[in-house]
């Protein structure tokens, strides 16, 4: 149980948020939203003790532990990876350190001996017998393999050393758990074991996080910070969200009347607690809409960019042919081989790897900036494409503005530029900013912005989500699920993917899996798993 207390936090003269006065309890996974620079990863600093509050406390209950999700990913590279995970638990830790410096002494003496009865038994208590053993269980779970375990951290890339870290936070199962951004730099099935963890957790758990199924799955309570208030909600990302919808809905409806307002929130509840029950999701365990009071929902003031993907002319019924491409990697690895098929009009096509270099190999080949190791490809007459590549460093190798730069990719105006930038939530006075400069999130707009003058009907994304917020995201999501045309990506988000795709496409060194299928009915279809693991071998 975690218990703040008149917590108010500023710099400067920027008040985040006063008066915050909240009991995170037991058995909850508390799901922290709020759009950039509101405070999300600042209240976590605050309850792990990181940062000063200005003002009020934040208490543990007695005798519990609290664990944190550390993002300094040098500061174990001294340490053995194994090493690294145990000292998520430091009483734990505390204690073996002071048993080997007990037992490596030459000659113990009587005190010596009293002492190490005493670590003896607090070790047992804390389950130290197992302790190697479950922590090399949880490198596995999250894809560290055993042969990595003894390897010292300085020797990892920077992805596994995320896994470890994660590994480090969740070893010992902590009373109370901080976890920022924990699905970084992790792949879907990890992503899947780390949701099916928490779901069956009993701490108090509390989530920042962009993946939007990941807060669906494992929250039973969202926290707002909005309005310079923190304020707990019931209920997980998508019901808040499509509740502070209808709620703005309801508040631009000046006619409407109170019981008239208050009959269509009661159906809407009614209706999304039927929803939940019947998901896979973690949270149907829970009982997450049981204390739901109507009086909560109300509109927020995010700002979602105004994203729309309009076609300058409707494609034909060719779209493109693949015939047996291959591709292969610098250092010798074949991401795919003997990859066919064909886009059929209207298909919104997902490709997946276990290698995520394959999907940008095969979206480098389709749009002619590399050339493909075998095979050969084919666009129709029709078709005019726009490409949201993984990379996008060369675009921003430059000192123009934002307004000049724009200008290079479509026709129009500076007030036309301008009307795209602001769609996207450029500020006036952002538009004369140099775009050497801009942030990971800034760029990813920016290159939305200029795929929108492109008028192309087929998209092709990789890895869309990187450096987005929750309400970009959002908005990008819901025009990708309306658009007309066709629509061609890869993804590590499981709701894009799932609101998305009506098409999967596997690629493998030994051929593809292709089906026309929802990313549900996929990843849970035991054949398409059996047939997986074949495809994969070498």
């Amino acid at each position: 149980m975690i218990t703040v207390t008149n917590l108010a936090i500023q710099f400067g003269k920027r008040v985040l948020y006063k008066d915050v006065n909240i009991k995170f309890t037991h058995g909850n996974i508390y799901g922290v939203i709020g759009a950039n620079g509101a405070g999300k990863s600042t209240l976590l600093r605050a309850i792990s003790g990181d940062l000063e509050p200005n003002k009020g406390t934040v208490e543990l209950g007695p005798g519990e532990r609290l664990s944190v999700l550390e993002q300094d990913h040098f500061k174990y590279d001294e340490f053995s990876v194994l090493d690294t995970v145990l000292m998520g638990h430091q009483p734990l830790w505390t204690n073996m350190q002071e048993r080997n410096k007990l037992y490596s002494k030459p000659e113990m003496t009587e005190e010596d001996g009293n002492r190490a009865a005493e670590l003896e038994e607090k070790f047992a208590e804390m389950n130290g017998w197992e302790a190697e053993s479950d922590a090399a269980q949880l490198l596995q779970n999250l894809g560290i393999k055993e042969n990595l375990h003894a390897k010292l951290m300085g020797e990892l890339s920077n992805n596994e050393k995320v896994r470890v870290m994660l590994a480090k936070a969740l070893f010992g199962k902590p009373d109370n758990l901080l976890l920022d951004e924990p699905t970084n730099d992790l792949d879907l099935d990890t992503v899947e074991w780390l949701e099916e963890y928490l779901g069956n957790v009993e701490q108090t758990v509390l989530v920042v996080s962009h993946d939007r199924h990941f807060l669906d799955a494992v929250s039973t309570q969202t926290v707002d910070i909005d309005f310079g208030k923190v304020t707990v909600f019931s209920g997980n990302y998508s019901f808040w969200y499509e509740s502070s919808q209808l709620a703005l809905r309801q508040a631009q409806n000046q006619r409407q009347k109170a019981e008239e307002k208050k009959k269509e929130l009661e159906e809407f509840i009614r209706r999304f607690s039927a929803n939940v029950a019947k998901s896979r999701q973690t949270t149907s365990r829970k009982k997450m809409l049981e204390k739901l009071n109507i009086e909560e929902i109300r509109p927020s003031s995010r700002k979602y960019p105004g994203i729309i993907f309009q076609m300058e002319r409707e494609p034909g019924n060719q779209i493109l042919e693949v015939d047996n491409l291959k591709a292969v990697d610098t250092d010798g690895t074949v991401l795919f081989d003997h990859v066919n098929f064909n886009i059929e009009k209207g298909e919104k096509v997902v490709f997946l790897s276990h290698n995520p270099k394959a999907m940008t190999a095969l979206f480098e080949i389709i749009n002619g900036n590399r050339a493909a190791d075998a095979g050969e490809y084919k666009w129709g007459v029709t078709i005019t494409t726009a490409y949201l590549p993984l990379d996008n460093t060369k675009f921003f190798d430059t000192d123009k503005n934002l307004v000049e730069w724009l200008s290079q990719y479509g026709a129009g105006n500076e007030v036309v530029m301008k009307g795209f930038l602001g769609r996207m939530l450029f500020k006036q006075e952002e538009v004369e900013k140099k775009v050497n400069v801009l942030s990971g999130g800034e760029k990813m707009r920016c290159m939305i912005a200029r795929m929108q003058l492109q008028n192309a009907n087929c998209l092709i994304l990789d890895t869309p989500t990187n450096h987005l917020d929750l309400e970009s995201i959002q908005a990008f999501n819901n025009n990708l699920s309306v658009f007309k045309g066709n629509i061609l990506f890869a993804s590590h988000d499981h709701e894009f993917i799932e609101t998305v795709a009506n098409r999967i496409i596997e690629l493998t060194p030994n051929g593809t899996i292709d089906k026309l299928m929802s990313y549900d009915e996929y990843i849970y279809d035991n054949a398409i798993k059996e047939l997986k693991a074949k495809m994969y071998q070498n």
